[in-house]
């Protein structure tokens, strides 16, 4: 785990014109203080107000009022303030967007193909590729599938169909809890179902949280006015077997609506803090969260940090923008954080979804992501594709292994989920273990074999003539050249530094059969490519007319036999 100071001079200092291109409550300041006593002299000589005070179960933060055209510079001061812990504007979130909605008639009617009278008898679940792919059951497809590029979910079931026990946070725009196909799995409040109405019964703090919370509108009602979270919902938890539209991960689940994005889909740091402090209060033992923006927030961390000391899982999309998140962070599927699981979507047809974004070192996992069909408001159906989709699969399927093991350290079940993942060539490089989940792996703790190397045992070659750029390069530079190690298993470029007209100009490195695994652009240095299997290596420059900038200096290879 990154400490928060590491956080905080990595990500938050370093990226300040980043963070506040991010979009924010205009004139907003989140501020929590170390010494509050402080809090009136600095109003008077900093010119603020203090427009709320929200009271976490761990401390206070004030919400400051300033005028716009001042909030960097106030947030400069009051960071430099001894009696200030952090000072961050209250970024805007929203729901990870859709990409494709398509409506139930489009879907309607599947072939029940490779099924048996092992699966539910829910009418749509044929249409369930996620679940069960058989090649030919993906809603609206233009293209044959891959058959058994799902969860493998069925062989999963005859371990676990999970449990009531476990309580799951769907932190987003709210559950249509009385939707046919979730409301036998929501979460009810009992002390506040049978309790007085307007009064806090169980003495939590919430009134009539019966289903869970709204802190987009502050009541006590979490009803999607939207269907994202719904949507999401429905592929945790749809019930099982009740002759109703789909079945989710998990058959037996108790979900806890958690709405803080608005039924316009978009929601503030301020509400995204309460929403995880309030998940962590009720116990629930995991938050899936579908939605991301803003820059880094101190705050929002801080959250999903008690989140995670409390034992609780923290599943997170990756994003929509189809970008290295290695190289522009998304939160907050982007905080090192040990309880985070940041999601990639994955098709049918057993590639990244073009659509996702991706990192080797920062996005966990692929999950089924596109053309995903589930619940949605007025109790209907609907399907939709993104990482939003991803993301709820991998929390039911670490729901699952809740259900049958309970809980366990975060680093293990992280390595676990990786390690049981199914190794697929098309995720290298895009995810930490190039794999999609499998949860009867994960429950079984099979470890597929991967041909790839070893952690710790690449030997460094070095070149007898280094390739090097002119300084700067030329204008339409096109050349190529091939790295060959007789004997070598794997393969893999250092790039000791480089310069180059960012999107523009790049280092392309691809295997012997032309499949690229890394794109190099922009500047850094001791730069380390993906491998590719076997020998031989072969990278490409090329540039084009416009900028010219230092170029590159390549002098070593790295190889494991």
């Amino acid at each position: 785990m990154v400490s928060k100071f590491a956080l905080a001079g990595g990500l938050l200092l370093g990226m300040s014109a980043q963070a506040f291109a991010a979009q924010h409550v205009p004139g907003e300041l989140l501020v929590k203080f170390k010494d509050t006593k402080s809090l009136k002299s600095l109003s008077r000589s900093l010119g603020f107000d203090v427009k709320r005070t929200i009271d976490l179960s761990y401390g206070q933060i004030h919400v400051l009022k300033v005028e716009d055209k001042n909030l960097e510079s106030i947030k400069s001061t009051l960071n430099n303030n001894s009696a200030v812990e952090y000072a961050e504007p209250n970024f805007i979130y929203s729901i990870v967007k859709p990409v494709k909605e398509i409506n139930m008639e489009d879907f309607l009617g599947l072939p029940n193909t490779g099924l048996t009278s092992e699966t539910p008898n829910d009418p749509s679940f044929a249409s369930l590729w996620g679940l069960k792919n058989t090649g030919r059951n993906e809603p609206g497809r233009t293209s044959p599938g891959r058959a058994g590029a799902d969860i493998n979910a069925l062989k999963a079931w005859k371990i676990t169909k999970g449990s009531k026990d476990i309580k799951i946070a769907v932190i987003d725009t709210g559950i249509e809890y009385t939707h046919p196909d979730l409301r036998d799995n929501m979460w009810v409040n009992e002390a506040e179902a049978n309790g007085t109405a307007g009064v806090d019964d169980d003495g939590n703090g919430y009134i009539d949280d019966i289903h869970g919370y709204d802190f987009a509108n502050n009541d006590g009602d979490p009803i999607d006015g939207h269907s994202h979270g719904t949507h999401c919902a429905g592929t945790i938890g749809a019930v099982h077997n009740n002759d109703e539209g789909v079945a989710g991960v998990m058959a037996d689940v108790t979900l806890v609506a958690v709405k803080f994005l608005t039924d316009a889909g978009s929601g503030t740091t301020e509400n995204a803090i309460k929403s995880v402090d309030y998940a962590t209060k009720v116990g629930v033992d995991l938050m899936s969260n579908s939605w991301g923006g803003g820059g880094f927030s101190q705050g929002l961390a801080d959250a999903i940090q008690r989140a995670s000391d409390a034992g609780i899982i923290f599943t997170a999309a990756a994003g929509n923008s189809r970008t290295n998140n290695d190289e522009r962070p998304h939160y907050p599927s982007n905080y090192e954080i040990d309880n985070v699981i940041s999601v990639a979507a994955h098709t049918a047809q057993d590639e990244l979804a073009s659509f996702s974004c991706y990192g080797r070192t920062t996005v966990d996992i692929a999950a089924p992501g596109h053309r995903i069909l589930s619940t949605v408001k007025n109790g209907g159906y609907k399907a939709y594709s993104g990482t939003s989709m991803a993301t709820p699969h991998v929390s039911g399927i670490l729901g699952l292994l809740l259900s049958k093991e309970g809980r366990m350290p975060h680093a293990e079940m992280r390595e676990r989920l990786l390690a049981t993942s199914v190794p697929v060539a098309a995720y290298r490089g895009k995810t930490v273990n190039a794999g999609r989940a499998d949860v009867y792996n994960l429950l079984t703790d099979t470890r597929p074999e991967r041909n790839e190397p070893k952690p710790g045992q690449w030997k460094t070659v070095r070149l007898t003539e280094n390739w090097e750029t002119a300084h700067p390069y030329a204008d339409n530079a096109s050349e190529e050249r091939t790295f060959k190690v007789d004997g070598a298993k794997f393969i893999r470029l250092k790039v000791t530094k480089y310069d180059l007209e960012k999107n523009y100009d790049y280092i392309q490195v691809a295997a012997k059969n032309r499949q690229v695994v890394t794109k190099i652009s922009g500047k850094g240095e001791s730069f380390t490519t993906d491998f590719v299997e076997g020998d031989t290596l072969i990278a490409t420059f090329k540039s084009d007319r416009s900028v010219n900038k230092w170029g590159f200096l390549i002098e070593e290879v790295e190889v494991q036999y």
